[in-house]
């Protein structure tokens, strides 16, 4: 996985981390993200003096989406760069999200495994709003028909009734 030994960072105050990370993963099982091949992670984690590990990089992959209008597959580029704050918790309190943003480590560990801090960035990144087409139809309101491969021959009802007294003001 994506892993950062402390020890080096301690020495060196910074360490560049890398990982492929295979698209089915065990890592984005919840995710709600299906990818088409591998995800590249490059972050680069370098030790604040303040006892935080400040990681930032880039990810990147191919996901395949539903259109949000005809709910066609279409194959996306994603990419975005990442900027990770990781806290240590003496404690060992909470592993998630505080409220300030930054994720929580064990500073006793030997290792820093940032995995679920990207996974989480990534899913909050990705654009749920994907269309397969800027022209595209979408489906008929009606029987549901893709309406890119053509007319679905629904009768089209002219308007709503309510608005007649509105259109007599416009006619006027």
């Amino acid at each position: 996985m994506l892993r950062v030994d402390l020890g080096q960072l301690g020495r060196e105050g910074s360490v560049v981390a890398e990982a492929r990370i295979s698209e089915d993963d065990p890592l984005w099982d919840e995710a709600n993200l299906t990818w088409t091949r591998h995800v590249e992670v490059r972050l680069r984690a370098t030790l604040a003096g303040t006892g935080e590990v400040v990681a930032r990089g880039s990810v990147s992959g191919k996901l395949r989406q539903e259109c949000r209008r005809c709910l066609q597959p279409v194959e996306t580029e994603f990419s975005s760069d990442l900027t990770l704050v990781f806290v240590s918790d003496p404690g060992g309190g909470q592993d998630d999200e505080d409220e300030g943003g930054a994720y929580r480590f064990e500073p006793t560990g030997a290792e820093l495994d940032m995995s679920s801090a990207v996974r989480e960035e990534v899913v909050l990144a990705v654009n749920p709003y994907v269309v397969c087409d800027p022209g595209c139809q979408g489906l008929c309101a009606a029987c549901g028909a893709n309406l890119n491969d053509g007319a679905c021959g629904c009768a089209v009802d002219e308007t709503d009734p309510r608005w007649t007294a509105l259109r007599k003001l416009k006619d006027d």
